[in-house]
Parts: structure tokens; C-alpha cells; sequence
């Protein structure tokens, strides 16, 4: 059905239904049982049967599996950590190091975690939400600018210093167009993708100047900052920093072993989920070791825990479901054939970053967007005489544009679960900072494309 604007008709109806009904999960499966009705030729009872397979089908992926797994393992993590004193313990050391002593230096530290782990999203989301959850409640901020902050540094960041998977990714889409230097091609994107950079540039001055507007400014003035839970006895710092530690250091240990020596080749939701193992299994070594709490109360903080993710993994899986009912009806592929080579030159890269981003949000999957998109700029590119990087580019942000917009993207997700915040209330705050930075991206694409 790649060819009928029906296509567009799924992602719509679920996008419609996420803001009105607030409930992605009720979006979500409406949005696969829709794609299946168009697939079935509009026979309720086939598209409910091929809609439950699809997302049992989402188990059968070992990649999916395991990123379902170690989400709800983060949930016992994070819990073990706050019933065990870790947390606070840690927050205490920071304040005696005069680390984190107000609102902005609270605000700083997941964005400058966020921006300085690259090799894995999933990894620099849990990284900054984990160590700042607690911290953003004590200092009156909300879990939803914690949400903001993360999303809007960890997926840009990954997508401009490209030393990860997605560098490798997206030199794998760039083989097969003769050109001479797919590497500098990347290079060359990173100063033309401008709704990355945006995004980076708005996020840290958010967290530097506390200015806020629009929901996220309602969400913020509605916090009361916390007390110290009393009843909670201290740990020492070390009981949480060093799973954390190990976390990260196992993950990136884990990308060179898997890649054969190339992190950009490692297998990501691999690494993240042996490392959150053993961070896991060394916190409970540690929470033992220091007669922080019995075996009985870490089971039950335990599956407290997991019990906690149980809603947001459930988004995730139908999301998984839902982005491949959308690639089997043909909606990514329909809306590049919007795109030819015909449009003004100033108009090229412009048009090509809202399809992306159009994409994007209705798929909910930035990948699936370079992976349909990047083989039409290409050549669009070759044959305008517009540089290769600056067309690339303008997928890129595309990509991440929507993706941070939609309601329905795996990554939106996981930054509200790794921030501890209501999804739709991340989605709803974070919504204005994505139109302003898309566009000032588009006034960037204009200005630029004026000049070739």
C-alpha cells in the first residue's frame, strides 16, 4: 500500500487518540490493529489475530528482548539504589564537594552527562536520569525537566560526535554511491545538522539560565522541593558511583568485544544489558557487604522496581510492534516518494527535514527514517550539485526531530523512564522546544541553501 496516502492513516489515528485519551498504550495497539485492518483488507478479526502476532512477534527479536529485559532491571536498580541509602549518600558527597549546591549545578549534571557519553543512547539516558532523579526533587525541579534535559542532549549527541553505532549505521547507508569519502561525508554533516546542535545549544541553556516556557514552566512551578527521606539511613557515595561506574565501563568494554575491536560495530542492547547485570549484582553485593538491607527487603525493592516499569516497558514493546506494522504498510516509503528533484534549490533541504521529521514522528523511529531517506538525498544531491553532507544533514535532523516529537518514539520513551517521569507529561513539556528548534533548523537549511 506504499502507494496510498492510507498509509498515513495508522500513525494519525494513534497520534490522535495519544493527546487526546493521554494513554499511549491505547494509541498504540489502535495504531497496529488499524495497519493490520489496511493489510486484511478491512477484516476486523484477521488484523486483531495478525495484530496479537505482531507483537508477540516483538519477543521473537533477540535485540528487542534483551532492551525489554535490562528496562525492567533499570527499574530494580534505581530502586535498590534508593532503599539502600545509595542515593542519598550520594547526593550528600556531592553537596560536601560543593558538586551540586543549587538548582543550575543540579540541572548541569545530567546535561553534561548526556553530552558526554555517545557510545550508546540508552546508556547516556539511564547514566544522567539515575544520578539526577533524586537530586532534581530535592532542588524543586521536576522529573519532567530532568526528561527534557536528557532527551535533548543523548540522541543529538550520539548523532553529531559519531563514534557509536549510528556512525557505523549510517556509513553502511552511505556504501553504493561511488562517493569518495563516505567518512567525510559524515564529518562534513556535523556543521549542517542544526536541529542537533539546537537542541544541544537550548538544553544547556535551560539548565545554565533555569529559564523555562510554555508547559514546561507549568510543570516546574508545581514541584515543591523534597525533604531527605529521614526514615532512609545514608550510604556511603561509593555504593552507588561504583555500579554506575561499572555500568558505563562495561557497556563500552562490551561494544570493542562485540565489534571485534570497533565500538561503532558493538551490539548495543548486548553491552547495556550485561552491564546492567553486574551493576546490578555488584549493588547487591555492596548493599550486603555493608548490612544495608536484608535479602527480603532487596526482593521486594526489587520487584518493586520492576513492577514501577511495567507501564513505560509496555509502551516500549507496542511501540517495537507498531513501528514494524507501520514498515509492512508502507507509510516510510510513501512519504519519500513526496520527494523529487524538482523543488528550487532553496527549498531542497528544507522539504527534505520535514519528510524525515514527518516521518520520524509518525513511525516513531529515527533509523527506519535515514534508512529510507538517505538513498533518496543522495542522489538528489548528485544530481542538484547541493553538498552530499548538507542533504545527509538534513535527514539527520529530520530524524531526530521527529523522534523527539513523537509520542510513539522508543527513544521519548526511554528518556521518561530513565527520568522517572509521566510519558505524556515529557512528551506534552518537552513538545514547544522541539517546534522552536525545527524552526530555527528550517530558517538554517534556507540561509545555507541561498548560498549554493
Amino acid at each position: 500500500m506504499s502507494d496510498s496516502a492510507l498509509t498515513l492513516l495508522p500513525p494519525l489515528i494513534a497520534i490522535i487518540i495519544a493527546v487526546w485519551r493521554k494513554n499511549a498504550i491505547i494509541a498504540l495497539i489502535s495504531g497496529i490493529f488499524l495497519c493490520f485492518l489496511l493489510l486484511n483488507s478491512w477484516q476486523p478479526i484477521d488484523a486483531a489475530v495478525n495484530s496479537a502476532g505482531e507483537v508477540l512477534n516483538v519477543f521473537a527479536s533477540t535485540g528487542n528482548a534483551r532492551i525489554i529485559t535490562f528496562s525492567l532491571l533499570i527499574g530494580a536498580l534505581v530502586a535498590l539504589m534508593n532503599s539502600s541509602g545509595a542515593v542519598q549518600g550520594f547526593i550528600e558527597s556531592l553537596a560536601n564537594m560543593s558538586l551540586v549546591k543549587s538548582k543550575r549545578q543540579a540541572s548541569l549534571l545530567p546535561t553534561i552527562v548526556g553530552t558526554s557519553i555517545f557510545t550508546d543512547t540508552n546508556l547516556s539516558m539511564f547514566s544522567a536520569g539515575m544520578a539526577s532523579q533524586k537530586l532534581f526533587d530535592q532542588h524543586g525541579l521536576s522529573r519532567a525537566k530532568l526528561a527534557f534535559l536528557i532527551d535533548s542532549t543523548c540522541s543529538p549527541i550520539s548523532v553529531l560526535f559519531l563514534i557509536n553505532g549510528w556512525g557505523a549505521y549510517l556509513l553502511g547507508l552511505l556504501d553504493g554511491y561511488n562517493l569518495d569519502d563516505p567518512i567525510g561525508v559524515l564529518i562534513g554533516t556535523l556543521g549542517y545538522n542544526f536541529y542537533a546542535i539546537i537542541a544541544v545549544l537550548l538544553a544547556y541553556y535551560t539548565a545554565y539560565t533555569g529559564k523555562l516556557f510554555g508547559p514546561l514552566a507549568q510543570s516546574e512551578s508545581s514541584i515543591v522541593a523534597s525533604q531527605p527521606d529521614k526514615s532512609i539511613t545514608p550510604a556511603k557515595a561509593r555504593v552507588m558511583w561504583l555500579p554506575m561506574l561499572s555500568l558505563m565501563a562495561i557497556t563500552i568494554g562490551m561494544l570493542y568485544y562485540t565489534g571485534n575491536g570497533d565500538i561503532r560495530q558493538g551490539s548495543g542492547s548486548l553491552s547495556v544489558l550485561t552491564a546492567v547485570i553486574s551493576a546490578l549484582v555488584l549493588l547487591i553485593i555492596m548493599i550486603f557487604s555493608y548490612k544495608l538491607l536484608s535479602f527480603k527487603d532487596v526482593m521486594i525493592s526489587s520487584i518493586d522496581g520492576i513492577k514501577n516499569m511495567l507501564p513505560a516497558v509496555t509502551i516500549l514493546v507496542l511501540s517495537f510492534a507498531f513501528g514494524t506494522a507501520i514498515k509492512e504498510l508502507g507509510t516510510g516509503i510513501y512519504v519519500s516518494q513526496l520527494l523529487t528533484p524538482d523543488f528550487p534549490l532553496i527549498l531542497v533541504a528544507p522539504l527534505i527535514f520535514l519528510a524525515a521529521g514527518l516521518m520520524a514522528f509518525s513511525t516513531g523511529t529515527s533509523w527506519g527514517t535515514f534508512a529510507l531517506l538517505i538513498p533518496i538525498a543522495v542522489p538528489i544531491a548528485l544530481t542538484t550539485g547541493l553538498p552530499v553532507p548538507f542533504l545527509v544533514a538534513a535527514v539527520l535532523s529530520g530524524g531526530v526531530f521527529g523522534d523527539h516529537a513523537s509520542p510513539i518514539s522508543d527513544s521519548t520513551v526511554v528518556a521518561s523512564i530513565a527520568s522517572g517521569c509521566d510519558h505524556f507529561e515529557h512528551v506534552k513539556t518537552q513538545l514547544p522546544y522541539t517546534l522552536v528548534s525545527a524552526g530555527l533548523t528550517i530558517i538554517g537549511f534556507i540561509i545555507v541553501g541561498a548560498f549554493h
